[in-house]
């Protein structure tokens, strides 16, 4: 009986540890969800299950714009290095004169690469064209994530027919 009594003790104490454990692990994204052992939903955008809270995996404005742009690679959350080769498929109407703009930012929104994406077919149609760039970059030092912006051309400048595709991105460790 007196066994059974410290086996049950010892129990309660190895679980009262793994719960206190469990606590002190400070989740505030996905990312620290993931990296706390929860769980990943397959889902896209992927989801991940710390207690109470559900954190969503953070793939830019991509559902929002797939009827106009996709973007084959990088895909949201890629660990990338110069120079970037950038494939994908858009809407003529996204494209002036084959091509639009692309934008690099580091974590702060500072830029540290420009340029554009060329069509790779006939650009003067509604339907999707692919399209590649290439970025070439400095590595950021300060911190590893930043943004692939992809930029609708809007020769007219009217803010109305402004639209972008931005993506997550990690730069890899030098």
């Amino acid at each position: 009986m007196k066994k059974l009594s410290l086996l049950f003790i010892a129990f309660l104490l190895v679980g009262a540890g793994c719960t206190v454990a469990e606590e002190d692990v400070v989740v505030l994204d996905f990312i620290d969800c993931v990296d706390a052992g929860n769980p990943v939903m397959e889902s896209y955008p992927r989801q991940c299950r710390h207690g109470d809270e559900t954190f969503v995996e953070d793939v830019g404005n991509e559902l929002e714009v797939m009827d106009k742009i996709q973007i084959s690679y990088p895909r949201p959350g890629a660990t990338i290095s110069s120079p970037l080769n950038i494939e994908g498929t858009a809407v003529g109407t996204w494209y002036f004169e084959a091509t639009f703009p692309v934008v690099l930012v580091d974590w702060d929104g500072l830029i540290i690469a420009e340029g554009y994406a060329t069509a790779n077919g006939d650009w003067m149609t509604e339907d999707f064209v692919p399209f590649t760039a290439t970025l070439e970059f400095e590595t950021p030092t300060l911190y590893d994530n930043g943004a692939l912006i992809l930029q609708k051309d809007n020769p007219s400048g009217l803010p109305e027919y402004d639209a972008a595709l931005e993506i997550p991105i990690i730069f890899e460790s030098m």
